[in-house]
């Protein structure tokens, strides 16, 4: 069985709907001749050739724009963005263009887009490139979000985005681009967007995670399985995030942690607790917990950067207390 890093399992993805389907292109800063700044469209090029591996001006707006406007006319682009703080120069094109082009044209027109972007901290690139910012897209009605957890994730996610009629915006920890599974492409379907995975089973507390948070949250559920049994739920698509699979898992459990890998206010759990504490309030034995990061700019400093995210000690931490106490433990940086 193949080994494959995230980056390679991104490029295996589009070299089969690209094979697939004459209408997959790839747009962007040195997709093409470079293979990717994270070298994850490499060898595209020599396979199917300068027309359909396009290399860019550095104009976040001009790539999208033309995406946008590929996708109009039938195509399904796949652009890429390097560091999704680039998406703030081009904004508009994703959250007012692609998103509303449908409801504005009454469904005359689809736009088949899907944008990846390089997301996340851990690997020192300092407070302007380590940031997720999907809260920058998750309250814009007609846009679909989605974050891989490691290359399998990343394989049947990029499958599913491109065949979707609706612009995917796909968020790429880097900090996984070098992790390796095994796993065989030739045996993974792509399943639609939208749906949660159950990355392990248990019935005392439930854990929600989202891109690089889902490894860490498996090993600290692996680590205090012997004392409680914790389920684990990979949400892998935030907008739309699986509110069935979330609420089914904590009317069982009875309680929650949501991990995330974003400052406290305004984060994507806060609608996940919500909702939760809306439509399960009878089933809950403790408070639903938000686990995140500081509200503080991503330090630079390499020991700060690994404080700054959640860990997998901290989470261990917050499962033995609530399920023993049936109280969070106060955030690291309000006892600092």
């Amino acid at each position: 069985m193949p080994v494959l890093r995230m980056n390679q399992a991104i490029c295996e993805a589009l070299a089969h709907e690209m094979r697939a389907d004459p209408s997959v292109v790839i747009l962007g800063e040195d997709v093409g001749e470079a293979g990717g700044v994270f070298k994850a469209t490499e060898g595209l090029l020599g396979e199917f050739g300068p027309m359909r591996v396009r290399d860019t001006p550095i104009s976040e707006a001009a790539i999208l724009g033309a995406a946008v406007g590929a996708a109009m006319a039938g195509m399904r682009p796949v652009a890429e963005i390097m560091f999704v703080e680039f998406f703030g120069v081009a904004l508009d094109q994703i959250v007012t263009q692609a998103a509303k082009m449908c409801y504005l044209s009454a469904g005359k027109f689809s736009v088949p887009l899907v944008v990846r972007a390089s997301v996340g901290a851990g690997l020192g690139f300092g407070a302007q490139h380590s940031q997720t910012l999907e809260t920058w897209f998750f309250n814009a009605p007609g846009l679909k979000v989605a974050s891989p957890s490691g290359p399998q994730s990343a394989y049947r996610l990029l499958r599913a985005a491109i065949r979707d009629p609706s612009p995917v915006v796909v968020l790429e920890p880097r900090a996984l681009y070098g992790v390796r599974e095994d796993f065989d492409p030739s045996t993974v379907a792509p399943d639609r967007l939208g749906l949660a995975r159950r990355v392990r089973a248990g019935d005392a507390v439930t854990v929600v995670a989202l891109g690089q948070m889902v490894r860490v949250a498996a090993a600290a559920a692996e680590q205090v399985a012997d004392r409680w049994s914790a389920e684990l739920l990979d949400l892998e698509t935030l907008l739309p995030w699986d509110r069935r699979a979330v609420l089914e898992s904590v009317k069982r459990t009875g309680r929650l942690i949501v991990v995330e890998e974003n400052p406290y206010t305004g984060g994507w759990g806060a609608d996940v607790v919500a909702h939760v504490v809306e439509k399960a309030w009878p089933s809950l034995k403790a408070p639903p917990i938000r686990m995140t990061c500081p509200d503080t700019p991503v330090p630079f400093a390499a020991g700060l950067e690994r404080r700054y995210l959640p860990s997998q000690g901290a989470i261990e931490k917050q499962i033995e207390a609530l399920c023993t106490t049936g109280r969070a433990l106060a955030p690291w940086w309000e006892a600092h």
